[in-house]
This record gives structure tokens, C-alpha cells and sequence, in this order.
């Protein structure tokens, strides 16, 4: 287990494929996923909420989302893991909304918000054009889709207006875990990278939390399905993700991540082999200062049992951020052009 966001446990796997989502192009089983999902919007059940709301008239249901994707950013990241970063960046797409309310988000201003993001609706070929742009103008290795749990059938779409232009990167599909295993199938083949959050064990904690009912099973089964179709991280000479699934787990004080079960979990019911990445970067943002047991960032001895547990489960593959990493990954989406700064990226 590397140290920082710099180092990986293992050697890179030297490969180069074609994306797989070029040859569903090519047979048209791309347009007819596509069309799969977009007819589900009209009784929309894309992720766990199941709101059965129609969006394609513009209903909005816990996502305060319609038709259209609200795009908030689109940007060259510096500050993923290693292998998602890579040295020219990830070509990150923030989208707006969510459907989760984690009281302690750091992304509160796009994710929670719903009234200020309405105004950044965008068609599919302007989104298409902006994946075009992360590839070719400014050379990122993937184009990596920050929460796209309730776009899933916008994010297929796009990538089909895409591909016929020269998209032929990898695809991230970076989500909190409150995914559907309905819609992921829908994904097999379309999504190379998947970089999931594995965020409770608790389901009492998601819901007091993050909103969320049943979050513990739906992100459990979801990244079943997403290691059933990516399967270990596979990286190319360069050390850069093309396929594989990297789980994400974010300390939380007073033990509230549940990290020992969830490090066991992923251990025992994944593979002692997979993927993770522990994060240390807990910041009291939004209404965490108001809440008891979550107004501080994590102390050092919550950090260290979680590095034991790693040990002690066998968990030997992937990154752990530094300490005192909690002020340096927080973003602004007011600031002009970037939402985090260039000191904070250089830091990551």
C-alpha cells in the first residue's frame, strides 16, 4: 500500500486497448443501451430512489434533475489517485445534483444546490464537445464522470455523440456507491475505470448521514456488478488506469465510516487483491460543524488503527493519503476556470 497519492503497491501491467465502448459503437449496441435507459426516464428508477417520476417532461424527483445533464465543471484534475491522474491529468466532468445529502459534502455548492444548478443544464453534443476537448485539446487520460449515479442513461447518450467525433479514452466512472445494479449493467463495456466510494457500513450512519436508505447494500451489490465487469486495475506502461475497479474509503471521525467491516468486506467478498484507496481528507464542510459527532477532522489515532486494519485484513493494494491532507482537497465551483486552486493541485 503506497503512501500519499503518489506511490502504487504494484508494478504497472504493460497494455493498450481500445475502449470497448468503441466496438458497442460500431454493432449499435451503444444507441440501443442508450435508448434502454432513456425510455427507463420516463418512470425513472436510474438510481436507488426509484422516484418513478418522468423526466424526460421534466419532472425532478430527489435529484432535482431532469432531462438534460447539469454540467457544474469540466476540468483537467491533478489531485486523483496515481493512476487516474496520471501526469496530464483526468478530464473531470462534475456534474450537478446528487442523489445523496451527506451533511458533510464536500462538493455541497453543485450537489445540494439544485436551484443554482439549473442554469447549467447542457445539450448532449456540447457535451460531447467538452469530452472531445479533456482529450484532444488538453491530453487527459480518461474522461472521468464525478457523480453520475442519476445520469446514467445522459452519460450514455453522450458518450454515443462522442465516439463518432474520436472519443477513445478510457472511461471513470467516479460515484459515491448509491448506484443501481440495473443501470451498471446497463454500463458493462461502456466503463473502463469504476472508482466507487464504499462510504458506511452502517445503514443507521448513511441514513442520519447522507440521507441514503439502504446505502450499505445498494453500494455493496454495486460494486459486486462494477468488479464483475472491470475486474483487478490494469495499468499501462505508464502507470495509468485503462480498466479495473479502485474502491474508495474516506475515514470518518469517531469511527462512523465503519472501516474495519468495510475493509473486511472488501477483503473477504471482493478480493484480498483489489484495489483501494483510504483517504484521510474528512473536512467538516457544509452542515458537518453542526453535527456531534462529525465537527472535527480525523486525529491521528483514527487514522493509524485504519493502516492496522489494512494490515490485518490483508488489503495490500492501492494509496493512502498523508495526514493533514484535509485543507488541500476542498473546492470552490464559484472560482473562475478551475474549482480547485493551482497551489491546492500541486500539493496532491
Amino acid at each position: 500500500m503506497g503512501d500519499g497519492r503518489g506511490t502504487a503497491c504494484r508494478a504497472p501491467t504493460t497494455l493498450s486497448m481500445e475502449p470497448r465502448y468503441i466496438a458497442l459503437y460500431r454493432s449499435g449496441e451503444l444507441k440501443r443501451r442508450a435508448e434502454r435507459l432513456e425510455a427507463r426516464l420516463a418512470f425513472c428508477d436510474i438510481c436507488p430512489r426509484e422516484c418513478h417520476v418522468n423526466r424526460l417532461e421534466g419532472k425532478r424527483g430527489f435529484c432535482h434533475s431532469g432531462y438534460l445533464p447539469i454540467v457544474s465543471a469540466v476540468c483537467a484534475h491533478h489531485g486523483e489517485e496515481p493512476a487516474i491522474s496520471g501526469s496530464k491529468g483526468s478530464g473531470t466532468i462534475f456534474f450537478g445534483n446528487c442523489n445523496m445529502r451527506c451533511v458533510y459534502c464536500q462538493n455541497y455548492q453543485i450537489s445540494q444546490d439544485w436551484r443554482g444548478q439549473k442554469s447549467r443544464e447542457m445539450d448532449f453534443p456540447k457535451l460531447a464537445q467538452e469530452m472531445l476537448y479533456l482529450q484532444d485539446e488538453l491530453g487527459c487520460h480518461n474522461i472521468n464522470f464525478v457523480s453520475p449515479s442519476h445520469f446514467v442513461p445522459q452519460l450514455v447518450r453522450a458518450v454515443l455523440e462522442a465516439v463518432p467525433l474520436g472519443l477513445k479514452v478510457p472511461l471513470v466512472y467516479n460515484s459515491s456507491g448509491y448506484d443501481s445494479v440495473a443501470s451498471l449493467k446497463e454500463l458493462d463495456g461502456v466503463i473502463s475505470v469504476y472508482l466507487p466510494d464504499l462510504r458506511y457500513a452502517s445503514e443507521r450512519w448513511a441514513r442520519k448521514f447522507s440521507h441514503a436508505r439502504n446505502y450499505v447494500a445498494y453500494a455493496r451489490a454495486a460494486i459486486k456488478e462494477m468488479y464483475r465487469q472491470a475486474g483487478e486495475l490494469v495499468m499501462d506502461e505508464s502507470g495509468v488506469a485503462e480498466r479495473g475497479l479502485i474502491v474508495r474509503h474516506l475515514i470518518l471521525p469517531n469511527r462512523i465510516a465503519g472501516s474495519e467491516e468495510s475493509l473486511h468486506w472488501l477483503a473477504h467478498e471482493i478480493s484480498p487483491t483489489v484495489t483501494v484507496s483510504i483517504m484521510s481528507q474528512y473536512y467538516p464542510s457544509h452542515k458537518a460543524k453542526d453535527k456531534r459527532l462529525l465537527p472535527r477532522t480525523i486525529s491521528e489515532a483514527e487514522y493509524d488503527e485504519v493502516l492496522r486494519l489494512l494490515d490485518e485484513v490483508g488489503l495490500e493494494s492501492g494509496w493512502v493519503q498523508e495526514m493533514g491532507a484535509a485543507e488541500n482537497y476542498l473546492p470552490d465551483f464559484e472560482r473562475e476556470g478551475h474549482p480547485f486552486s493551482l497551489a491546492a493541485e500541486m500539493k496532491r
